[in-house]
């Protein structure tokens, strides 16, 4: 379900995951589904956020955007959840 979900709304094939070993992506039923898909998996250290530059360098992105929305409409730290949500929303 979810990899037609994701291959519809991006008109690409996913070819493989990265995870952190967390349980949910370590399970043999999930590993078992990438196999039976012909899905990559690939795992890095726990707590390793340098193994997966391409999240990481999203996430900076993210918080970069969310940060000079605040700065430039002089809002309060109260409004950071609505500037992330917006600063997601044009990213996308």
């Amino acid at each position: 379900m979810f990899k037609i979900y994701v291959e519809k709304q991006t008109g690409r094939e996913i070819k493989g995951i990265v995870s952190d070993n967390g349980g949910e992506f370590t399970s043999k039923e999930f590993l078992d589904y990438l196999m039976k898909n012909g899905i990559k998996f690939w795992s890095t250290a726990p707590y390793t956020p340098q193994q997966n530059p391409i999240s990481e360098r999203a996430n900076r992105t993210l918080m970069e955007r969310t940060r000079c929305l605040l700065l430039d409409s002089k809002l309060l730290m109260n409004w950071w959840g609505e500037a992330a949500a917006t600063a997601a929303y044009l990213l996308n």
